[in-house]
């Protein structure tokens, strides 16, 4: 066999490693599907212990699809999981930093524990992730880093200012990681989803003052009493699937030289480009006129001093 004909067996043999973490549910479970019946990958899909059974049912192991437990706002987990990785497959070539979790609540209503928990989640477990696959894949001078982020991560919402502030970050270092990584031959991309018809909104998480079982009748209760139940209409509303965002995920990753940004439901697609071309600070008047009732939300304890007629 002639070298040229050894490398071109070898290119046809490789199959890459792909990463994807947060697979309990959602675009990670969506994905780990779509993942699971092709096979030109290796795969490793991860979720926090308590859903690792029903994912190893749902999915049972084989020579190139493994399910591991880890929470990525541990050290230990993040470490543990690389090192086997390496250890059994060289390394990984495609990382998705899928985990996430999104926190509701007035911007006053966050504690510093709560802050860190958002953070630790969205964007230091993501970024210890993308440090520890760097050295494999500059070695091999290609790669992907693929963040999931959201339109959050675009235009931020009241009542989710920790949840936008996560991904506004996550999106910041992505921008940078793309100049620093494209002459070592590696693409980051971020996917950006807006409006999910999923369930989701039953699994967000409630600061100690803003949960449901407070009494809320205070300051910011109408900024509750109108925004939960918008944000959850329009996700029923809407026309796009986790399972549509795991497709456009698998096509990025199957892509040569994907963008960096990609929205991933036509609101997200809407909201970019109202940014690009709508000056910021009329875009913000726009949007504050559309928030639900927005002329009621503190009327009765808003010290506001209107101007005289």
């Amino acid at each position: 066999m002639t070298e040229n004909s050894m490398r071109k067996e070898a290119k046809t043999i490789f199959k890459p490693v792909v990463l994807v973490t947060g697979c309990a549910s959602g675009i990670g479970l969506a994905l780990a599907e779509l993942l699971y019946k092709d096979l030109h990958y290796r795969v490793v899909i991860t979720a926090r212990a308590g859903s690792i059974a029903a994912l190893k049912n749902k999915f049972p192991e084989n020579e190139r699809f493994i399910i591991r437990p880890m929470d990525v706002t541990k050290a230990e987990d993040r470490q543990q999981l690389i090192s086997e990785i390496n250890s059994l497959w060289s390394g990984v070539n495609v990382l998705i930093n899928n985990a996430g979790i999104s926190y509701r609540a007035v911007v006053e209503h966050m504690t510093a524990e709560e802050e860190q928990m958002q953070f630790a989640t969205n964007y230091f477990g993501p970024v210890n992730l993308i440090r520890q696959v760097l050295p494999h894949m500059r070695k091999l001078g290609r790669g992907k880093i693929i963040n999931v982020s959201s339109v959050s991560g675009m235009l931020a919402m009241p009542t989710m200012g920790s949840y936008s502030a996560s991904k506004y970050a996550l999106d910041g270092l992505s921008e940078a990681l793309w100049y620093e990584a494209k002459p070592l031959g590696i693409n980051v991309c971020l996917v950006q989803p807006g409006f999910i018809k999923s369930k989701s909104f039953l699994k967000v998480r409630y600061s100690g003052q803003s949960g449901p079982e407070n009494e809320m009748n205070g300051t910011y209760a109408d900024y509750y009493k109108y925004m939960t139940p918008f944000i959850e209409k329009f996700m029923r509303l809407s026309f796009t699937t986790p399972n549509h965002v795991a497709k456009k995920i698998l096509r990025i990753i199957k892509k040569k030289n994907p963008p960096l940004w990609n929205p991933a439901t036509l609101d997200a697609l809407l909201f970019y480009y109202l940014r690009r071309f709508i000056p910021r600070r009329l875009l913000l008047q726009l949007l504050f006129i559309s928030l639900p009732n927005i002329r009621l939300w503190a009327l009765a304890y808003t010290n506001l001093k209107k101007p005289k007629s």
